[in-house]
């Protein structure tokens, strides 16, 4: 626990070697009394960061890295109390913390040291401070969080006290040539570290010569959805409340907010808003981002869509993914750099112009085969045509555009409206085929909750799945409507906010106990919450669909046993039902039942999310 891992270094190797020129290493817990993906008491380290150094330097790439204390937003990692200014509750521990003495202060500044001399041994280049997104010193500097009446709280110069101690104990116990940074952020809630505040406490800093970089980011625990902002946000959307604080120093800045190609972030710095950008989820989308842009080729870098299905949200086995990348997190095992030419190029069949069949047939084409791509619609793009359309989403189709551009670049043959069955495909005499025919919506009214019983009334023409709304199958929408939502993922937000954007009044029903729960982790709920709320907009949670009229759902508790009388009437002109979705397998399993060679990936396999989607695109090209 908290060493480094060979999956770490071979993340960060692939990065260096794609022109990346610095990196700033994630996390690293600093002492006991809190937890961390790395942990700089760790004695493995003495072996494993000095190898990683080496890893990462030898392409040129210079490594600084975070040394971060959580306070009372994590449980320690020696099962204690989480530590901090005052006994205000983190929002993610929700426990009291025990406020710090002097001797836990003066105990904490030396862990910070102990770990930039040892970083600096190891043979890194520099330490960034945590300081922002709300954590020890952000705890600290915070009126909302530091009630203290010591040398430690109450005015400005006191709260901006333990962060100073740290910056100047940390920047004299190492070389000059070892930069010390620090990050920081607005929290951007009331009473907390406003921009005023901010700025004052990085001129300090600045004015004692104890920062070598400031590192300006945005938010904390109770404004999460503005520190990792999605597709809803814009290129640049924290520089609002960044520059006003970089504008004032003289010491070289950094800054953040979605931006994700290098011209986006020279223009920032010919502004003079900062010295640096930080591209990170545009790394991770596309690690050769500075090779390719460099050698003239911007439109080959694979696009980050600001989903953050896969690196914030974790949704490939709870460690760093990729939604368009397969090889993000997993560099080892997947990604562009370890496709080999093929002995002997094949003639592939990919069954399917979706995100899942682009991507196995761009992979199966780098590795030089002959590959035939055949799609039953006039279009490429598959479903993310119709997630693009709601609200806020239409960056889905970035990555579809990028892969049909690729599949052209690579020589792919794509056939458009061409719908193949088993006698079709077994005359094209590939050497294999994949199947990539996706998914289609389950409209059996049957809820996960309360499987027995399913909504009655389903076949009516105002009822419908997403992709029927999203279709255009319910010409007059009505003034009313009444959304389903079984899964608890974007499709439910999308769909209801749709709705909201036609003028409707939407009433969103769900098995879950809180809106669209699987977009908590992706910072998309409180967001789309947030936007919806100046609409029509209601929830009806733990619930689940009784029976669909003509204008009108019967919904009930999840938890009311049949007949009750604690059914509610709710007026619907539309209806629209989400629920997992039915995988296209039959002519899947019909060329099983033929003896070809053939591989099904995406939603024909089982129905799911982008992220796997790509990862089983490209497994498919790759293995042919």
């Amino acid at each position: 626990m908290g060493n480094v891992s060979e999956r770490l270094i071979a993340y960060h190797e692939a990065r260096a070697k794609g022109g990346v020129g610095l990196t700033i290493i994630e996390i690293m817990g600093i002492h006991p009394s809190g937890p961390g993906p790395l942990l700089a008491y760790n004695p493995a380290l003495d072996e494993s960061y000095p190898r990683m150094m080496d890893r990462l330097h030898s392409p040129g790439m210079k490594v600084f890295q975070q040394l971060w204390h959580a306070g009372h937003n994590a449980f320690p990692s020696d099962g204690g109390a989480p530590w901090s200014a005052s006994d205000i509750p983190g929002l993610m521990s929700n426990v009291a913390p025990i406020p710090m003495t002097k001797a836990m202060i003066d105990e904490i500044i030396e862990a910070y040291v102990t770990a930039a001399r040892n970083l600096e041994r190891w043979g890194g280049d520099g330490v960034e401070i945590h300081a922002a997104h709300g954590y020890l010193p952000a705890q600290f500097l915070s009126r909302n969080s530091n009630k203290r009446e010591d040398d430690y709280g109450g005015p400005f110069e006191n709260r901006a006290r333990f962060l100073v101690e740290v910056m100047a104990a940390v920047r004299a116990s190492v070389s000059r040539n070892f930069a010390v940074g620090v990050r920081i952020s607005p929290d951007g809630i009331p009473n907390g570290i406003d921009i005023d505040e901010l700025a004052r406490t990085a001129l300090l800093l600045e004015s004692k010569g104890l920062a070598d970089f400031f590192n300006v980011s945005l938010g904390n625990y109770q404004s999460l959805r503005r520190v990792v902002g999605g597709m809803h946000e814009p290129m640049g959307y924290e520089l609002e409340t960044s520059v006003p604080i970089t504008r004032q120093l003289k010491t070289p800045t950094i800054v953040v907010g979605r931006f994700r190609t290098l011209e986006e972030a020279d223009q920032i710095i010919r502004s003079g808003d900062c010295d640096m950008v930080c591209i990170n989820r545009a790394t991770i989308a596309d690690p050769d981002l500075v090779n390719k842009t460099m050698a003239g080729h911007p439109e080959q870098v694979r696009p980050c869509i600001g989903c953050n299905q896969g690196c914030v949200g974790k949704e490939l086995g709870g460690i760093l993914g990729c939604a368009v990348n397969a090889g993000a997190g997993a560099e080892q095992y997947f990604g562009d750099h370890l496709l080999k030419p093929a002995d002997e190029p094949k003639r592939v069949l990919v069954i399917g112009g979706g995100p899942a069949g682009m991507e196995a047939a761009r992979t199966a084409a780098l590795r030089g085969h002959r590959v035939v791509l055949a799609e039953a619609q006039p279009h490429l793009g598959g479903a993310i045509n119709l997630a693009a359309m709601g609200p806020t989403r239409a960056g889905m189709r970035d990555v579809t555009v990028w892969l049909e551009q690729e599949i052209y670049r690579l020589g792919v043959e794509v056939r458009l409206s061409t719908y193949m069955d088993v006698d079709e495909v077994a005359a094209e005499g590939a050497d294999a085929v994949i199947v990539a025919t996706g998914a289609a919506p389950r409209m059996d009214g049957i809820q996960v909750s309360n499987p027995g019983e399913p909504i009655t009334g389903m076949d009516q023409a105002h009822v419908v799945s997403s992709n029927g709304l999203f279709e255009g199958e319910v010409r007059d929408l009505g003034k009313t409507a009444v959304v389903f939502d079984d899964l608890g993922h974007y499709e439910g937000i999308a769909t209801a906010e749709y709705l909201l954007s036609k003028g409707l009044d939407v009433t969103y029903v769900s098995r879950h106990v809180s809106f669209a729960p699987r977009t908590e982790w992706i910072l998309m709920a409180e967001a789309a919450l947030v936007r919806m709320d100046r609409g029509h907009f209601q929830q009806r949670l733990r619930s689940r669909g009784i029976a669909i009229g003509k204008d009108s759902v019967t919904i009930a508790p999840v938890y009311a046993p049949p007949n009750s009388n604690v059914s509610e009437t709710v007026p619907a002109d539309t209806v629209v039902v989400i629920s997992a979705n039915r995988p296209n397998r039959d002519l899947f399993d019909a060329l099983v039942a033929r003896g070809l060679n053939v591989q099904v990936i995406g939603d024909s396999n089982a129905a799911r999310f982008l992220s796997f989607a790509t990862r089983e695109g490209h497994k498919a090209g790759a293995a042919v």
